[in-house]
């Protein structure tokens, strides 16, 4: 297999996990190396950081993790922040459908661009449809 960067999505409650269903709906097919973890209120973070840990190590390979979250500050982000590794596991805050596809598309470039690509999908995502 060619070296494809993994997926991390960390978020509040089902949220991750819908954004993974839709994109697999999107692509018609399940995207491999791509786990995600849904942070509830009930949620220790610091019980979440064992199993975090281990979803990051399922979808690592040499190629790196790209870790997506939904807002920065709040516990899924926090926990995150625990896991990044410059060079090796990066993040992006803000997730959606259209970041989600990108990263999806571009995860056999170099976790640099890849960080690039994913945030600006997430961004160009975003459009007045009256006025774009």
């Amino acid at each position: 297999m060619a070296r494809m960067i993994g997926i991390l999505l960390i978020t509040h409650g089902s949220f991750g996990e819908a954004l993974l269903h839709n994109a697999c709906h999107v692509l018609n097919r399940r995207p491999e190396r791509v786990a995600q973890l849904g942070v509830t209120a009930q949620d220790d973070p610091l019980d979440m950081l064992p199993l975090a840990r281990e979803l990051l190590t399922s979808v690592t390979d040499a190629a790196g993790t790209l870790i997506l979250t939904d807002i920065f500050g709040a516990t899924p982000a926090n926990l995150a922040l625990k896991l990044l590794d410059p060079g090796r596991v990066e993040g992006l805050t803000g997730v959606n459908l259209p970041m989600l596809l990108r990263a999806l598309n571009y995860r056999d470039r170099d976790l640099s661009t890849l960080l690039v690509r994913a945030r600006d999908g997430g961004r160009d995502g975003i459009l007045d449809m009256l006025h774009h």
